[in-house]
């Protein structure tokens, strides 16, 4: 019987807990042009079609706000789909290792790459990948940035991101924008570095 009743209890916080979750929001279509899920995938950008049922024709995922990059007049770009904050600079500081392009990125603080929005060392850090490809508009191609993109100094090349390629540790993901693609790269080699800050 006392058995029987931690049972009950447990189905019954079972079902609870998914109540739970679909109360708020956590269930809901993932089709269309946006989702009720808590971290739905935003759209690729492209529109253009090569096939019926491809990316072009059905423009899957959550829909780009307009503007999509607000130019903050403080050296700082926001990203109105994610709310992250970017280094309107892509290029202050040159080609670097990954262990350096993290201490740069860290480092970064008001007065530094023309910023003038108060920031301390410590608010900016390396992106991680997923951070970095979010950037990609994949309509287009060097840069792969969304078109009129406020940015300056954005090098159609590699840039390091925070995340460990897992297989071969002593790589990282990096991220192309030539065509947005993203590879697993030496850390010991150089690339350009591109910080952010915000981001939950």
């Amino acid at each position: 019987m006392k058995r029987f009743g931690t049972i009950g209890l447990l189905i019954v916080g079972f079902i609870t807990g998914i109540f739970f979750v679909y109360s708020c929001g956590g269930g809901g279509s993932a089709t269309g042009g946006g989702s009720s899920w808590p971290a739905p995938v935003a759209a690729t950008g492209q529109i253009t079609s090569y096939a019926g049922t491809d990316d072009g024709a059905l423009q899957m995922g959550v829909a780009w706000p307009s503007p999509r990059l607000t130019d903050n007049a403080d050296g700082t770009i926001t990203d109105n789909l994610t709310g992250l904050i970017w280094l309107k600079n892509a290029n202050c500081f040159g080609q670097n290792t990954w262990t350096n392009a993290l201490a740069e990125s860290n480092n970064l603080a008001n007065g530094s790459c023309g910023l003038t929005d108060g920031s301390t060392a410590g608010d900016w850090r390396l992106p991680n990948v997923k951070e970095l490809m979010s950037l990609v508009d994949y309509r287009l191609y060097s840069p792969a940035l969304p078109s009129g993109h406020p940015f300056v100094g954005v090098q159609s090349f590699t840039y390091f991101t925070s995340t460990t390629y897992t297989n071969i540790t002593n790589s990282a993901w990096t991220v192309n924008f030539l065509y947005g693609v993203t590879f697993g790269d030496s850390k010991g080699l150089t690339f350009y570095v591109w910080p952010v800050r915000g981001g939950v």
